[in-house]
């Protein structure tokens, strides 16, 4: 007899151990998914439920922790799958069983459809910075006239950026006014513009919370509107984006856009990965409300706004809960204080963290980096992907 452990932090090693031993493909991947662990925090349950809750789980073979009206269920998603059939389980279970199969993570999705068409979400996508500002915390100054923008531009084309988000107001903490809307036009617009030209091939974004900004970034040829404050301080932001089918980032943040970036609201009582999910969740039913089509929608989970370090580690830790929400995840890491190695280091020094982040954030979902330094970003994605992709058929 030889027994051989499995490496258990995906699926994929049970996977090729049944496909190894002629199972067939699909049947295998299925069979495999079905091991890897799941969880659910259940509240609010009556006490009947829980009771009823508690005898079901133990047929199933789950592991359930419980308090008066809360529940915490685990075990392997096939069978976390046979509690959410409403249709078999115990009558006091339906409305349970109805929840937890919406509330079910799936798989990350495959593309998001923007003003320019559709941009593939199967490998890694990178989302160069391109700050046309005098005060951004990393860049600020570096392109002051269109044609250095052109050229940074260029530059992150070359280092893999498949788009390049143009912003014209800085979000550093400690700013003391906010951009008057015709100077961050007159930043922006024509930088856009020239970008569309120069690289037809590569999608274009505006980064901005004002609508007048975005409607004239979408008319120089942009193709998507990235929207740090999710939409919450522009009411008319989330028409502007329906009307021109543009793709859109909504990020999770708090606050004005001169709180955006400091700790004065980082205040989660029920934590920050809970908070996270409920807020980025009314802000894309709002988005839809306003006639924004699903598939045009991606969340960013706001490293660095509104979030105390711990709390940036914490979401980025849980980040694939987010994919509960049903949009592809944005992940923008870099630079940022809370991956400071040492007291007094430089922006510039955190592109090592900053591209180990993003390789953390891929693993639990993300499909879209937004980086200063594309090149830095692009290699570790890449071997990323090749361990991911290892497992598939030779």
């Amino acid at each position: 007899m030889k027994v051989v452990p499995l490496a258990v932090h995906s699926p994929r090693a049970i996977e090729e151990a049944l496909r190894s031993r002629g199972w067939d493909a699909g049947l295998a991947g299925d069979a495999a998914g079905g091991t890897h662990p799941a969880a659910f925090l259940v509240s609010g349950l009556a006490s009947p439920t829980v009771e009823a809750l508690v005898r079901h789980a133990a047929t199933l073979g789950l592991d359930i922790f419980t308090g008066d009206d809360w529940a915490v269920l685990s075990g392997g998603a096939s069978r976390l799958g046979a509690l959410a059939r409403p249709w078999v389980v115990p009558a006091p279970l339906a409305e349970l069983a109805t929840a937890i199969g919406t509330a079910a993570i799936p798989a990350p999705a495959r593309s998001w459809r923007t003003a320019r068409g559709v941009l593939s979400l199967d490998a890694p996508v990178l989302v160069g910075i391109l700050n046309v500002t005098p005060d951004s915390f990393s860049d600020g100054g570096a392109h002051p006239d269109v044609g250095a923008a052109l050229a940074r531009a260029a530059q992150l084309v070359a280092g893999g950026a498949r788009v390049i988000d143009v912003g014209g107001e800085s979000t550093r903490p400690g700013r003391s006014e906010s951009v008057p809307a015709a100077e961050e036009l007159r930043r922006t617009t024509p930088v856009v513009a020239a970008i569309v030209r120069e690289h037809p091939d590569i999608l274009v974004s505006i980064d901005t919370v004002k609508s007048a900004v975005a409607r004239a970034a979408l008319d120089a040829g942009a193709a998507v509107v990235n929207d740090v404050s999710a939409f919450r301080l522009d009411e008319a932001m989330a028409g502007v984006v329906a009307a021109a089918g543009a793709g859109t980032v909504l990020m999770h943040s708090r606050g004005d856009i001169l709180e955006l970036s400091s700790y004065r609201h980082a205040n989660y009582p029920r934590g920050v990965v809970s908070a996270v999910l409920d807020e980025l969740g009314d802000a894309a039913r709002a988005a839809a409300d306003a006639g924004i089509a699903a598939e045009c929608i991606v969340l960013d989970p706001g490293l660095g706004f509104s979030k105390t370090p711990p709390q940036n580690l914490q979401l980025l830790d849980q980040l694939g809960v987010l994919l509960a929400l049903g949009h592809p995840l944005m992940v923008g890491p870099s630079r940022k204080r809370f991956l400071a190695a040492r007291p007094g280091d430089q922006p510039a020094d955190r592109d090592a963290a900053s591209a180990a982040a993003c390789v953390l954030a891929w693993e639990r979902g993300a499909r879209l980096f937004r980086m200063h330094d594309a090149g830095i970003a692009r290699d570790a994605l890449a071997l990323a992907e090749a361990v991911d992709r290892s497992w598939e058929p030779r």
